[in-house]
């Protein structure tokens, strides 16, 4: 009977000695190659080096390997069709029955600090994808196994069945395709970085499972959390969890939204958020009187929400938070006495981020649709250099404070969006309507007496005068809005007669 052959060639060396030891106890022939074949002859185990099977050096300081006809020939021929049989018969090829190879880490030396363009390269990994996928291809005769979390599995099948199983082999191989299919992406998208291709003719992404969730947006759906591998940092992907329950879909979704309007602030600034918009915005001297800023915006929707910090929590901010029934907290740090605070409510998720005020993010927002995919860019911050007074009455210094807060807060509120503000604190958020006017009769609705002396940001252009005229009904007294409509003069005209200031800023900020 034939020995059976097993080629050995990893990076990642962990469990590969045990791994080898049990083939070698159950008579099967070891070939490897180059530290491999050092680690496992150094233990004790009878190995065949690659130079044995190809009559060819190693060379070109390891490039060249295992990239040779003996090789790919022995793994890629077909066992039981008889043309294959001869072929392999006449050219001295002997079958390979199982190849047990890991990559170079690409993955790991684009995230070293200071990594070179250099050693990069050098880490792009090529004899090793053309074994694994050879052998993934033929998986009918070759076990192929690329993670160690694999071993156990496949040296009790032989153990027990004196090979594989079929069905092991087919998984072990789709393992395979998805392994080099993500391998070829970061390089991909490495390549794309350093070039500054921004729209290439195909695009792959690839991303890493962080954790399964408990379900969906809904409990009959089923729903994962997968990180992008570079630029984490200042990301719920990069969070750590330091208390209460598993995250959930809808946690992830609206944490982020409440994210990403919080780095838009520099002063100390709370975000509270429901499904994704703010409900909730305040920025203070301390960061306990921005929290109390937030919940006085709106006390019933917080309930059951989400709150982002840009400072520690401290115990002040901790004590003012505790009362409010929070589905998460999320802070670049939380004092031990906050921690002490929170500890009374298991079920509150806290979160950790770190580099929470990052804003230079290159990963673009992509969303998909039935059949494809959309992708743009980060939506970018307001300049006051771009800012246009259009109306007679320029805002005072207050007013414009306050035009810049609400501007920053309805570039993340869903559109059709109206944000209204006085003293760094939200007073109304209408989000979401059809229509702008709707949008703005619910802001007004929800801020009720706390709506005269406000200021108004609206992510879009006003199509008529009608919110102008509401505005001023409610007591608002300055507004900021993009401009742009063929009816802007009327939107003017009506401010102006009002004694509104307007500013336009050229920019629209819609979020769908």
């Amino acid at each position: 009977m034939r020995t059976k052959k097993a080629l050995i060639s990893v990076f990642d060396k962990s469990g590969i000695v045990d791994f080898a030891k049990s083939l070698n106890s159950m008579g099967w022939e070891i070939i490897s190659t180059g530290g491999t074949s050092k680690i496992l002859k150094e233990e004790g185990i009878q190995v065949k080096d690659i130079a044995d099977l190809t009559k060819f050096p190693e060379c070109f300081d390891g490039r060249v390997k295992t990239l040779h006809p003996n090789v790919e020939g022995g793994i890629l021929a077909i066992r039981d069709n008889e043309k294959h049989k001869q072929q392999m018969a006449e050219l001295g090829i002997e079958p390979i029955d199982m190849v047990v190879c890991n990559l170079y880490p690409f993955k790991q030396t684009i995230l070293k600090e200071g990594v070179s363009h250099e050693e990069i390269i050098e880490n792009i990994d090529i004899g090793g994808p053309t074994m694994i996928r050879a052998a993934a291809k033929n998986y009918p005769f070759v076990t192929v196994v690329t993670d160690p979390e694999d071993y156990e599995r496949v040296i009790a099948e032989i153990r027990e069945n004196g090979e594989t199983l079929p069905e092991t082999k087919e998984q072990l191989a789709a393992k395979v395709f998805i392994h080099t299919s993500h391998y070829d992406a970061l390089i991909a998208n490495y390549f794309s970085k350093r070039l500054h291709i921004t729209s290439p003719k195909t695009i792959t992404l690839t991303y890493e499972k962080k954790q399964d969730l408990r379900y969906g947006e809904n409990p009959h759906q089923e729903a994962t959390f997968y990180s992008c591998i570079q630029e984490t940092e200042g990301t719920l992907t990069g969070a750590i969890q330091l208390q209460g329950k598993e995250l959930s879909y809808n946690n992830i979704g609206d944490t982020d939204g409440a994210l990403e309007a919080l780095k838009e602030f520099d002063e100390p600034t709370i975000v509270a958020a429901k499904h994704a918009n703010p409900c909730g915005v305040g920025s203070a001297a301390t960061l306990a009187d921005a929290f109390q800023k937030a919940y006085d915006a709106d006390p019933v929707s917080i309930y059951g929400g989400i709150v982002a910090a840009n400072r520690e929590i401290d115990k002040a901010t901790a004590e003012k938070m505790a009362p409010v029934f929070l589905e998460v907290i999320v802070a670049p740090s939380f004092s031990e006495e906050a921690l002490s605070v929170f500890s009374k409510k298991k079920n509150l998720r806290l979160l950790q981020v770190k580099d929470i005020d990052r804003r230079t993010y290159t990963t673009p927002k992509a969303k998909t649709v039935l059949g494809g995919l959309l992708i743009q860019d980060m939506d970018h911050r307001l300049t006051e250099g771009e800012l246009k007074v259009v109306t007679q009455r320029h805002p005072t210094e207050e007013e414009l404070k306050d035009l810049l807060f609400a501007w920053k807060v309805v570039k993340h509120t869903k559109s059709n969006a109206i944000v209204i503000a006085k003293d760094k604190c939200t007073t109304g958020v209408g989000p979401g309507q059809v229509s702008r006017i709707w949008a703005l009769e619910n802001a007004i609705r929800q801020g009720a007496e706390r709506i005269p002396g406000s200021v108004m940001a609206s992510d879009a252009f006003f199509p008529f005068a009608d919110c102008v005229e509401a505005a001023h009904k409610a007591g608002i007294t300055a507004i900021i809005q993009p401009g742009g409509s063929i009816r802007d003069q009327e939107s003017i005209d009506a401010a102006d007669k009002y004694g509104i200031a307007m500013i336009f800023t050229g920019m629209r900020h819609f979020k769908h």
